[in-house]
């Protein structure tokens, strides 16, 4: 098994493609070792010293370490991650889990068709160049014009995930929703 590792805009995070799936669909962000209990592959992930959270994507996975060098860490959680996959065991244990908390959303019934557009735009073209990067950006609210989107993964924390937001992906939607005045992380 051969393991790629991509740079991220975060240095504090490193991508890994394991060469094969990893959730098929969906993603899921485990910012603790508590939260990883759903998953085996995260669980042996956060036993590496220095691990503050896992990402886990469609075919890859995102770590974000606190401190130590990735030369160090690198070996590691490659071992952790081969082992995981020539195991056998499931990524998640428990499907409901990719269902996170974060689906709850708040927007006024009357925006309903502006949130819409703006799902699309996200899903289409958003999310699949910030997936590139090694994170996902979730819709989570419309008020008054301003649209609230969650960073996770490599952009969570990401020194550049604020530029991100407001001279990328404000200007798109402001520039197909004339409804958008400014968007913000929840």
């Amino acid at each position: 098994m051969f393991i790629q590792t991509e740079a991220t805009p975060n240095p504090a995070t490193l991508k890994f493609l394991p060469g094969r799936p990893v959730l098929g669909e969906g993603m899921l962000d485990l910012t603790d070792p508590q939260a990883a209990a759903v998953s085996p592959l995260a669980r042996s992930i956060f036993e590496v010293d220095g691990v503050t959270g896992v990402f886990l994507g469609p075919d890859f996975i995102t770590i974000t370490k606190s401190g130590g060098e990735w030369a160090q860490l690198k070996p590691a959680l490659l071992g952790a991650i081969m082992e995981h996959f020539l195991s056998g065991a499931p990524v998640v244990e428990d499907a409901a889990a990719l269902e996170q908390a974060d689906s709850e959303e708040f927007f006024a019934s009357e925006d309903a068709g502006i949130v819409e557009t703006i799902k699309e735009l996200l899903d289409t073209r958003v999310r699949p160049a910030v997936a590139n990067d090694g994170g996902d950006i979730t819709f989570r609210g419309f008020r008054d014009g301003v649209v609230y989107l969650n960073m996770k993964g490599a952009c969570s924390g990401c020194p550049s995930s604020t530029a991100t937001l407001k001279h990328g992906v404000e200007n798109l939607l402001k520039h197909f929703v004339p409804e958008v005045r400014e968007v913000q992380a929840a």
